[in-house]
């Protein structure tokens, strides 16, 4: 992580109180929230569920410096395991052409070159098999919109498709040894139920694509992990498990994707106005309960892509908002998913183009020229969090507790974006100040809290680029400065007394407290 920026005021409340007990709830008024929160209570499992993979800009991108940057600080900030972006076979990747007889031949020093940079940083493939190689494709004329142009169109001969799917496993045994390979992920293409799968009829087509190529990937060793369909909007799970379940297919995992603007109508078939801090997890919930009623009720549930929103959204993305919305979708989810995929880790991306301005709503936690945004610092203070989750009602807090003993909690005061459109809205968040009375039982010797803070002051580079006039083009000593304002805020200090602390949030802020 970076080294912190010089010490903010401490918070100037008489006392911070944080408590764990199991019940919680607004006391004298609607923007105070009492808790009490017992620290040796019972409580569940929180393994890390949002922070072990991300999303990224396709593959060739992973070939850059900036790239390899960004992901070292995720890295350093979340500790994540595994990566996962689109076009490992597109064009720019040459992995297929063919000889001067026409024979069908494959060359992998681009893949190689991506993997061997995310290894070397810690971080393990998740695999999307796709998309078409152009040579291989029944239309190597017909692309997806993306400025980049991948074919997704079927293979005209599945046999090929077949054979450099065999070629590119056992490559990858050969380069990286069949024990690492084991521990990656294989999910066959991205989101077939939208524009991404060029079959006709679309879930048969699919259906093909994926029984032939996890039938392949065992082919290689019966315990590589291959699944899907990674479609959009949590759609298909009941009817792909069956359609696995009658044809045999193996299966180690199922996948979908949803987004925090994804429509009611889409995902649900409803005609309801789901909230954006509730639609993900919403959607999670219908896809925990489609497995467990599925063939494969055990099946590992992995959402292999999610965000507050699909679009360009500056006040969403860009903005503080992401730090309640990230712990919202964190209390909300836990338990219901085996882990979740943030798109993206970073703004070394181009589905849209080149990037115009550092800050245009896009989805990664780093912005151009390595600033960080206010989700990166949202991600780093959230990595805090313990892995066992203590009770606490409330939408506003989470309470948890490390294997040391140390109790973490999360408060945050959630209101709406200021804008929700492609343009981007000034000001600052609106909303009242929400008061946390915190009362925590059984903490032994612990006197001291450490606060960590996200919101308009603390942590926001937005600001700090707003009072440049958001140039398209910051200059390097601009960028400097972006820089230095986007880096998590120093902590402050504060005594508890008798287990009691009292903390004020301001709107779409985010506040992480350690108690020792």
């Amino acid at each position: 992580m970076p080294a912190p920026s010089p010490l903010r005021r401490l918070a100037t409340s008489a006392a911070i109180c944080l408590a764990l007990m199991g019940t919680a709830h607004a006391a004298t008024g609607n923007d105070t929230v009492q808790l009490q929160v017992d620290a040796t209570a019972k409580g569940t499992p929180l393994p890390h569920f949002w922070e072990q993979m991300f999303g990224s800009g396709r593959a060739v991108l992973a070939l850059r410096d900036d790239y390899r940057k960004d992901l070292e600080a995720v890295k350093g900030a979340t500790g994540f395991s595994y990566i996962r972006f689109h076009g490992i076979f597109d064009r720019d990747m040459g992995v297929a052409y063919r000889d001067a007889q026409g024979k069908l031949q494959f060359n992998f020093s681009y893949v190689d070159q991506v993997y061997d940079g995310l290894l070397e940083r810690g971080v393990k493939p998740f695999v999307e098999l796709g998309f078409m190689p152009p040579e291989l494709s029944t239309d190597p004329a017909s692309h997806h919109d993306f400025w980049y142009h991948p074919n997704v169109m079927p293979a005209k001969d599945w046999n090929e498709w077949d054979a450099m799917m065999r070629a590119f496993l056992q490559h990858l045994v050969e380069r990286y040894g069949i024990e690492e390979v084991r521990s990656w992920y294989f999910e066959v293409w991205n989101e077939p139920n939208l524009a991404f799968w060029g079959g006709k009829p679309e879930q048969p087509t699919y259906y093909e694509l994926y029984d032939r190529t996890a039938r392949v990937v065992k082919s290689v060793d019966q315990q590589f992990r291959v699944g899907g369909p990674g479609t959009a909007q949590a759609a298909w799970l009941p009817d792909f498990l069956k359609h696995v379940k009658q044809s045999g297919a193996p299966i180690d995992f199922v996948s979908t994707h949803v987004y925090g603007d994804d429509t009611a109508d889409n995902v649900f078939k409803t005609n309801e106005k789901i909230p954006r801090r509730d639609m993900v997890c919403r959607a999670v919930d219908k896809s925990h309960k489609e497995v467990a009623a599925s063939p494969f009720p055990k099946l590992p549930l992995i959402y292999s892509e999610y965000n507050a929103s699909y679009a360009n959204l500056p006040n969403v993305t860009d903005s503080v908002y992401m730090g309640p919305w990230m712990a919202n979708t964190i209390r909300e989810c836990a338990g219901k998913v085996d882990m979740m995929s943030y798109w993206s880790f970073s703004d070394v991306f181009d589905e849209q183009g080149v990037v115009r301005n550092p800050f245009y709503g896009g989805f990664g936690l780093i912005a151009a020229d390595r600033i960080e945004k206010p989700a990166f610092n949202a991600f780093a203070m959230l990595h805090k969090l313990g892995d066992v989750q203590l009770p606490l009602k409330t939408d506003s807090a989470l309470a948890t507790k490390r294997s040391d003993g140390t109790v973490v909690l999360a408060l945050w005061n959630y209101t709406p974006p200021l804008g929700n459109t492609a343009d981007y809205t000034p000001g600052v968040p609106t909303g009242a100040t929400k008061h946390f009375d915190v009362d925590v039982k059984h903490l032994g010797n612990a006197s001291q809290a450490t606060v960590w803070r996200l919101d308009e002051t603390h942590g926001n580079a937005v600001s700090a680029f707003d009072k440049m006039g958001r140039p398209n083009t910051p200059s390097r000593e601009q960028i400097k400065q972006l820089r230095e304002a986007g880096k998590l805020s120093a902590p402050e200090q504060a005594k508890l007394k008798n287990g009691k602390l009292s903390i004020d949030v301001p709107a779409q802020g985010l506040v992480v407290v350690e108690l020792h």
